[in-house]
């Protein structure tokens, strides 16, 4: 008998990062320990065709999956509440069904008729969520919309979830998330924007199923009784959920109100007994008081928008730095230093944290106030971890300052330099993907065999590992030598010892410098903190 899914439209109102991927995945994540089989979907606006060549100020962090497809950030929220890796299935955008749409057309596919919005978009749309669902064997499949309702971007993927609605029935349901604001000046919440936000549902044939209010604090009886009026929702089926210390609190609170049982009775589905012990005892550490408190700078060069920091350029070493923080019982005082700004400033910024991470980034700018953390780092003793350019950047600093290649670099940044440290490679098809007017980089998990005794595998416990990649330049080979002669330590290298992993420097030269090629901060999750994190952490300690 062929598996019938169910689906759930997840749409927001009022304003964008109003956390409903933090919704979706909670919802996904009780659903799954009902157990069901979840899968997600998120259904983004933009024509580009992944999200790996937008600027992290622009969009956030590209997430980057197993499979080696870069996606919005949404899809850790859901990798992570989940515990499941997803990929390429589970990622769509407008310009990738365009695209899709299109080619067909040239191919003939469509036999001769005129290609319209609708029904060939909204087919498309349909046809990428039936197929994630069916290729990860879902019984229920959450699609989350990317933007606000009346957006003129996302109006496809909506008629694409009423089509369904409409053809499907009882098979479809439809969570609207919506945002209830406590203006200063006025002391209450106003329902107003979600009543304006639902019409633009109802404008579009749309009638929620259920309204999530998300708001600063817990809404009234008042307000419930408004919102169930005016925007046709049964109060029972309004759920609840305010700001709270720690994200991990949303499927706790929404489990309490029954939105989990309340949706499978909408969908037709048996409630079934959950287990969330563990979630419940993770929750408990998260917003448990009287923690030791670690400063820690992150020197980056995505924080800065207009006239405001934003910590979503790098979302998902945030999340790791918290799940590992959790574990520990610690709490974490993030200091965000724009590296630009180090170089017009020079170290005096880095005094006092206990530990230095130097994260992802490309092209040149703001690369020497990178390096001067590293050597500051490394001559002061303080815990390094570099993640991806951070190390590369490490290299460079050993290379220039230790080894005595003063001119050493990486060609990205200087491509004239008399010592390419860094340098990128000749395409090879087993080791890269194209991405565009001949650009190389390696995407996705690779392997990388680890050398015994070195901290890199004391903190993995196995000779053997596999992380995610998502750059494009390499550690040259013919500098190993020059540099290890001088106490740097290769700690990782690809099975076929190609590609430098891993890197270090003795205990003898420094208590904990560590970087890694690789990403490991998109595979933590909330209930197993990466180890890289916690071992970076307890040296800090």
């Amino acid at each position: 008998m062929p598996l019938s899914t169910k689906y759930i439209f997840i749409s927001g109102g009022v304003l964008s990062s109003l956390g409903k991927g933090i919704t979706t995945s909670s919802l996904a994540m009780l659903l799954q320990a009902k157990g069901y089989a979840v899968t997600v979907v998120k259904c983004e606006n933009y024509l580009n065709i992944d999200s790996g060549l937008i600027n992290p100020i622009e969009h956030g962090d590209a997430f980057l999956c197993e499979d080696g497809t870069e996606t919005d950030m949404d899809l850790g929220n859901y990798e992570r509440f989940l515990g499941k890796n997803l990929g390429a299935d589970n990622f769509v955008t407008m310009g990738q069904i365009y695209q899709a749409v299109i080619q067909n057309e040239r191919d003939n596919k469509y036999g001769g008729e005129d290609i319209e919005a609708i029904p060939h978009v909204t087919d498309e749309i349909i046809r990428r969520i039936k197929s994630a669902a069916k290729n990860d064997k879902a019984e229920i499949c959450l699609v989350e919309l990317g933007g606000t309702a009346g957006e003129y971007q996302n109006v496809l993927y909506y008629e694409a979830s009423r089509i369904m609605k409409l053809t499907e029935g009882d098979t479809v349901v439809h969570v609207h998330v919506s945002y209830l604001p406590t203006p200063a000046h006025v002391g209450e919440p106003k329902t107003k924007p979600t009543q304006l936000s639902v019409k633009q549902l109802n404008a579009m044939s749309i009638q929620p199923d259920f309204l999530v209010a998300r708001s600063e604090t817990p809404i009234d009886k008042r307000r419930l009784d408004r919102l169930a009026l005016f925007c046709n929702v049964h109060k029972d089926d309004i759920i609840l959920n305010p700001d709270q210390k720690s994200i991990y609190q949303v499927p706790l609170t929404f489990h309490e109100q029954g939105f989990d049982t309340k949706i499978l009775a909408k969908l037709g589905l048996a409630d079934q007994p959950s287990d969330l012990t563990a979630w419940t005892n993770l929750v408990t550490k998260a917003i448990s008081p009287d923690k030791k408190i670690l400063k820690i700078a992150i020197v980056g060069k995505y924080f800065g928008t207009g006239d405001y920091s934003l910590h979503d350029s790098y979302h998902a070493l945030f999340e790791a730095l918290d799940h590992a923080s959790i574990e520990l019982g610690i709490k974490l005082e993030i200091k965000s230093i724009n590296s630009e700004q180090l170089e017009k400033e020079g170290t005096n910024q880095l005094a006092g944290v206990a530990g230095i991470i130097v994260p992802i980034g490309w092209g040149a700018r703001g690369t020497n106030g990178k390096i001067m953390a590293i050597q500051y780092a490394r001559e002061h003793k303080i815990p390094y971890l570099g993640l991806c350019y951070g190390l590369q950047l490490a290299a460079i600093e050993f290379a220039r300052n230790v080894a005595g290649l003063t001119n050493a670099n990486s060609t990205e940044i200087d491509p004239e330099t008399p010592d390419p440290v860094i340098y990128d490679i000749p395409f090879d098809p087993k080791y890269q993907r194209i991405k565009g007017n001949g650009s190389s980089m390696r995407l996705g998990a690779y392997d990388c065999v680890l050398k015994e005794g070195t901290l890199a595998h004391q903190i993995y416990g196995t000779t053997k590992i596999t992380e995610r990649h998502r750059h494009r330049y390499e550690f040259n080979n013919k500098y190993r030598n020059s540099l290890t002669d001088k106490g740097f330590v290769i700690s990782g290298t690809s099975p076929d010892d190609f590609f430098v992993e891993m890197i270090e420097l003795p205990k003898e030269m420094h208590p904990f410098f560590l970087a890694t090629q690789a990403h490991p901060e998109y595979k933590s999750r909330p209930l197993s903190p990466h180890p890289v994190f916690l071992a970076f952490l307890k040296a800090m300690l």
